[in-house]
């Protein structure tokens, strides 16, 4: 075991010093290579020494350069060294963290690690929390919170009697929601169509004053940062008159949640904290590895009632249960990465780790339209779109600057410009590879031949 460990941690350690030099995307070869993989299974075991360097040798090479510090493509954040380390040494104990009686010490650290989210993110101490794989899964628990909760205040146990003649749920939804929570409204029977949907002002924010009259069980759905623009809907005005209503108010804020954390970027969250339930990411702006994601629910006991699970051969206790508030029994202890990835940063370590993407962020803005390019969004966060002219020209510049390799961003369609976007979530990222990236698209955007 050991030899094969420290041989891991040696390729590991070899991986990431490579990231720096390397293309961000893998080269066709690279790629072409793993074509060696589609081969019969071994009819005998194999030397674990010999799997271990095929995995290295054929599968590293083949990885984009998420972990660097140059990859501005989707809302990805390279893994904290602290997070990594953390993660490998959660997973070598092996610990099914569905249960706190067979497993306390990673179930005391995620409760630790929840009390510090809750406290860094700004929203009420009291609120129950789970650890899942992501944002997607983080929709699914706040929704079935508040599927549970509106119709139980219409005299419904959704749980025991599904929806089949249940009184029907109002969704409301931004014009500009992401398409994961469309997928968590259609894995809850609630629809991916059988919405209400409010226009958006030019920035992608959900418009207050369109939004239609709220009556019976009604959840409004809104955004802590927009995908592409990284605006915030007007949360303070829409939480206020949806409970005025009587409506539940999910808030995804996969990326946008975390500008709570930082005290020169609060302000975009003003009102965030009066929602019944939010989603968010640990790998996008905390850094974790993947996967973690975290959803927190105001009404702890409409996320129990919607989550857990009892059997006569699980032990129960008085204290938290992670299995009670999760979609799955067994996993991974996420929290744990969560935890050692906040006990490193401390409070103002988060801050400057959000605080410097955005700065980034600004500065490819400030690049681009300096070089008469037209920035799209107002860059209040993370988020930049830059077009090229039109759709064509601007996907063949993207393309160009995806294959050239110093750095990778994604294609975006927002309100009817096709553009590049960049998302700047890394703590990799320094502004000497932003220097450097903002050169090598520039110097790809001026070329005549792609005109």
């Amino acid at each position: 075991m050991h030899p094969l460990l420290e041989d891991a941690a040696q390729r590991s350690s070899a991986y990431l010093d490579s990231l720096p030099d390397r293309p961000v995307a893998p080269l066709a070869a690279a790629v072409a290579r793993l074509q060696e993989l589609d081969q019969p299974l071994p009819e005998a075991p194999q030397p674990v020494h010999a799997v271990l360097q095929r995995l290295d040798e054929v599968g590293s090479p083949a990885t984009a350069g998420m972990a660097g510090g140059r990859f501005f493509g989707f809302v990805i954040g390279g893994a904290l060294p602290v997070a990594l380390a953390s993660n490998w040494l959660a997973t070598t104990w092996d610990q099914n963290a569905a249960l706190h009686g067979p497993t306390p010490g990673v179930a005391v650290f995620e409760a630790v690690a929840l009390k510090w989210l809750l406290d860094i993110l700004g929203l009420p101490p009291t609120c129950a929390g789970a650890f899942v794989t992501g944002a997607t899964q983080a929709n699914l628990c706040g929704l079935a919170a508040a599927r549970h909760a509106v119709l139980k205040r219409a005299g419904w146990d959704v749980e025991a009697d599904g929806l089949f003649g249940a009184p029907p749920i109002t969704v409301i939804v931004s014009d500009e929601a992401h398409p994961t929570l469309f997928k968590s409204l259609g894995v809850l029977g609630l629809g991916r169509s059988r919405v209400v949907r409010v226009a958006t002002d030019g920035q992608g924010r959900m418009r207050a004053d369109q939004l239609p009259e709220i009556s019976g069980p009604t959840i409004l759905c809104l955004q802590a940062g927009n995908v592409n623009t990284g605006a915030f809907d007007p949360l303070q005005t829409l939480c206020a008159t949806a409970h005025a209503a009587g409506a539940w108010v999910h808030v995804d804020g996969a990326f946008g949640l975390w500008a709570a954390a930082a005290p020169e970027l609060r302000g975009l969250c003003v009102g965030v904290e009066q929602a019944d339930s939010w989603a968010t990411d640990a790998h996008k702006w905390l850094n974790v590895p993947y996967d973690s994601g975290l959803a927190f629910v105001r009404d702890g006991d409409s996320l129990r009632a919607a989550m857990s699970v009892s059997a006569a051969y699980l032990p129960s206790s008085a204290l938290r249960s992670p299995s009670d508030t999760t979609p799955e029994l067994s996993r991974r202890a996420r929290g744990v990465d969560v935890w050692a990835a906040l006990s490193a940063l401390g409070r103002s370590g988060v801050a400057d780790m959000i605080t410097r993407c955005c700065q980034h962020a600004r500065r490819f803005a400030d690049g681009f339209a300096l070089a008469g390019h037209e920035v799209l969004n107002d860059v209040v966060l993370n988020q930049v779109m830059v077009r090229f002219g039109d759709a064509s020209h601007t996907r063949r510049i993207i393309a160009e600057i995806q294959a050239e390799g110093t750095c990778w961003c994604g294609v975006t369609e927002w309100q009817g410009h096709t553009a590049m976007r960049i998302s700047v979530s890394s703590w990799a990222t320094t502004a000497g590879d932003v220097e450097r990236s903002l050169t090598a698209m520039l110097r790809v955007a001026g070329r005549k031949d792609l005109a």
